[in-house]
């Protein structure tokens, strides 16, 4: 029986596709790459610690087709180690996202400058390591009728200000965005897209302190017009559009998924 999606549905399959979601063991990251698992890709997943990326990947196993590696992508090393790892196993990269990422918070006048590299290396630099170390994949998958894909996952705090006093990494997502769309236009003869996914407020680690706090959570949802964090089907939805047939003819764009927050304002 051929379950292939027919029709309009078939401008969003990503059934075959070789993914690769950094930081995809927790968070946003492993909602994207739940939603590709269970879209028929064949997903890779990174974490830095071997048994987190093991563990996701077996939970996920069910739905699909799912594989955790082990890695450091804030360093060159650990990147050209990860792009070497994927080259052995497969002859191209449909999909990257570039989701693996890190803040630091202080006020100003305490803000240390060891807050910086760290946070601007794994936000910023290694998104670019990443794509020109995996870049003769992505050419490989890359075909006239179905670019390859790179989605960059910024901030909603990379593109307006938010109260969160994390300097470097508003800084990084701002960049990460316009990087992506220098890239945009330096791969576009490559048959590459590149896209920022720029998402608000989600239920994740890193907004786990305001959830925590019932007086900050929902003076928070307060300012976001839509009233909610984000879903994982929300995250899933724009994801596989950008990954599929439907996002084909996007490039050097930024998609906001933050309940209109940075919109309506």
């Amino acid at each position: 029986m051929n379950t292939k999606p027919e029709g309009i549905y078939a401008l969003f399959d990503v059934s075959g596709r070789v993914i690769l979601v950094t930081g995809g063991a927790n968070g946003l990251g492993r909602m994207i790459a739940e939603a590709f698992v269970r879209g028929g890709a064949n997903v890779y997943i990174t974490s830095r610690k071997a048994e987190e990326a093991e563990q996701a990947a077996q939970e996920m196993a069910p739905h699909g087709s799912c594989t955790g590696l082990a890695a450091d992508v804030s360093e060159p090393a650990g990147i050209r180690a990860l792009a070497s790892e994927i080259a052995e196993r497969e002859d191209r990269l449909d999909v990257l996202v570039n989701n693996a990422g890190r803040s630091w918070g202080a006020p100003l006048q305490d803000y240390p400058d060891t807050g910086w590299d760290p946070v601007m290396a794994l936000n910023l630099q290694a998104p670019f390591t990443l794509v020109r170390d995996l870049l003769p994949l992505l050419k490989a998958a890359a075909q006239p009728d179905s670019p390859a894909r790179v989605i960059n996952v910024g901030s909603v705090a990379g593109r307006a200000v938010e109260p969160i006093n994390a300097y470097a990494y508003s800084a990084s997502k701002a960049g990460l965005a316009h990087m992506g769309r220098v890239m945009a236009a330096d791969l576009a003869h490559d048959g590459i897209n590149v896209n920022t996914l720029v998402p608000g407020y989600f239920p994740t680690k890193m907004t786990g302190h305001i959830r925590a706090d019932e007086q900050a959570s929902a003076a928070l949802l307060a300012r976001i017009p839509l009233g909610r964090f984000g879903s994982e089907e929300d995250a899933a939805g724009l994801c596989l559009m950008l990954a599929s047939r439907a996002g084909a003819y996007l490039t050097g764009t930024e998609i906001v998924m933050d309940g209109g927050l940075s919109g309506c304002r």
